[in-house]
C-alpha cells in the first residue's frame, strides 16, 4: 500500500506552532527573571509580573512579523534564534506602552489599568505614606526600563549563535528602531504643546511624522527587517521588506486613530474619545482643516487634550471629522497604502508560505476593529 505524504505545513499552521514557541520561551523567561528579584527583594518581582500581565495581553504582531521576514529571508523553520529575537520585540513593545501610558496620562491599557495606575492602586490598597500617583508613575518608568533591558538582553542572546554578518545587520536595525522610537514618543508630545501650523498641509506632515516614527516603523517595517537581516538577507531584499512593510505600518496606525475616535470601547479597551482627551494630533485632526469651517476648527482646537470632555463633545468632534471629510480622507489613504502593500509583497522574491504568512499579519493590521 502506497502511504500518503504528509501535507506541507500552511502559513496559519506555522504561525501557530511559532506563536507557542514564543509563548513558552517568554513564559521561562518571566520566571527566571522573577526568581531572580525576589532573591533581592520580596517587592521586587512586583516590577517582572507587570511587564509579564502586559505581554500576555498582545496579539504578538511584531514578533510574528519578525518571524516572517525571517522565514521569508530563507531562515529556517522555529529556529530558537528567531523567537528569542522575537520576544525581545515583545519586551521592547511592553516598554514602549508603559512609557507611552505616562506620558499620555492613560487609565487603562488592553481593557486593563495602566501599569502606572496598577502601581497607584497598590499604594493606595497598602496605605503607604506620601503620594500614590507619584509613586504609580515612579514605578512604572522603572518597570518600563526594565523591560527595556529584559529587550536588550534576548536580543543579544538571539544574535550570538548567529554568523557575525547577520548580527550586524540585525543590530544596526534594533538599534535605528530604538532610537526612532524615542524620537517619535517626543514628537507626540511635542505636538500636542506646540502651536498648531496655520497651513493644513504641514499640520498633516507633521501628524505623518509622528505616525511613521512612533509607530509604524517599529510595529512592522523593522521587525520585518529585523527577522530578515537575521536570517542574512542583502541591502535589496532589506528595502524590498520595507517597501512593503512600512506602508502595512502607516495604516495600521491610521487604523488605530481611527479607533482612538470611534471605536467601541468594548472591543478597544480604550474609554471611546481617548484619543481627543489626550490631545492627540493625529492625522484624523489635521484633515478637518481642509473640509471644516473655522468656527468648527476653533472648538476642536480649544477640546483636544481637555480629560473633562462630555460624551457629547467627543461626538461633536466625530461628527466634524466625518462631516469635514476627515474620517473619509483616511480611509482613502489607508486603502492606498494597503494596495502598495499588496503589489510589493507580490513581488517579494521569497517562498509561498511566508508570501502568506505576511500577507495574513498584513490584513490583520489594517483589518481591524482593536
Amino acid at each position: 500500500m502506497t502511504e500518503t505524504p504528509n501535507p506541507a505545513p500552511t502559513a496559519g499552521t506555522e504561525d501557530a506552532q511559532f506563536s507557542r514557541a514564543l509563548n513558552e520561551l517568554l513564559a521561562e523567561f518571566f520566571a527566571t527573571e522573577r526568581d531572580r528579584v525576589a532573591r533581592i527583594s520580596p517587592n521586587a518581582p512586583q516590577l517582572v509580573d507587570s511587564i509579564e500581565r502586559l505581554t500576555a495581553g498582545g496579539k504578538r504582531l511584531r514578533a510574528r512579523l519578525s518571524y516572517w521576514g525571517w522565514r521569508a529571508a530563507g531562515g529556517a523553520t522555529l529556529e530558537p534564534a528567531i523567537v528569542r529575537a522575537a520576544a525581545a520585540l515583545e519586551l521592547f513593545q511592553s516598554a514602549a506602552l508603559i512609557h507611552d501610558d505616562i506620558l499620555d496620562r492613560s487609565d487603562t491599557r488592553r481593557g486593563q489599568p495602566s501599569v502606572h495606575r496598577e502601581f497607584e492602586r497598590i499604594h493606595d490598597r497598602s496605605e503607604w505614606r506620601d503620594d500614590a500617583a507619584h509613586f504609580g508613575t515612579s514605578a512604572a518608568i522603572l518597570t518600563g526600563d526594565m523591560s527595556l533591558s529584559f529587550a536588550e538582553q534576548l536580543f543579544a542572546q538571539a544574535t550570538s549563535a548567529l554568523p557575525r554578518e547577520h548580527e550586524r545587520a540585525a543590530r544596526a536595525i534594533f538599534d535605528t528602531m530604538r532610537t526612532e522610537v524615542m524620537v517619535g514618543q517626543y514628537l507626540d508630545v511635542h505636538a500636542e504643546v506646540a502651536p498648531t501650523p496655520d497651513d493644513p498641509d504641514e499640520q498633516l506632515t507633521r501628524a505623518m511624522d509622528v505616525l511613521r516614527y512612533k509607530s509604524a516603523k517599529y510595529s512592522v517595517e523593522h521587525p520585518v527587517r529585523i527577522g530578515a537581516g537575521l536570517a542574512g538577507a542583502d541591502e535589496e531584499f532589506l528595502a524590498h521588506c520595507s517597501a512593503f512593510a512600512l506602508p502595512v505600518g502607516e495604516a495600521f496606525q491610521l487604523r488605530d486613530d481611527v479607533l482612538g475616535v470611534f471605536g467601541d470601547p468594548e472591543t478597544t479597551g480604550k474609554p471611546a474619545g481617548d484619543d481627543i482627551r489626550e490631545g492627540k494630533r493625529t492625522a484624523l485632526v489635521a484633515l478637518c482643516a481642509k473640509g471644516a469651517v473655522a468656527e468648527d476648527l476653533d472648538w476642536l482646537d480649544s477640546a483636544l487634550g481637555r480629560s473633562d470632555l462630555s460624551e457629547a463633545d467627543i461626538q461633536r468632534a466625530r461628527t466634524l471629522m466625518t462631516n469635514s471629510g476627515a474620517l473619509g480622507h483616511v480611509e482613502d489613504l489607508m486603502s492606498e497604502l494597503v494596495a502598495t502593500a499588496d503589489h510589493q509583497l507580490s513581488t517579494l522574491p521569497t517562498n509561498e508560505v511566508a508570501r502568506a504568512g505576511l500577507r495574513a499579519l498584513a490584513d490583520a493590521a489594517v483589518r481591524r476593529s482593536r
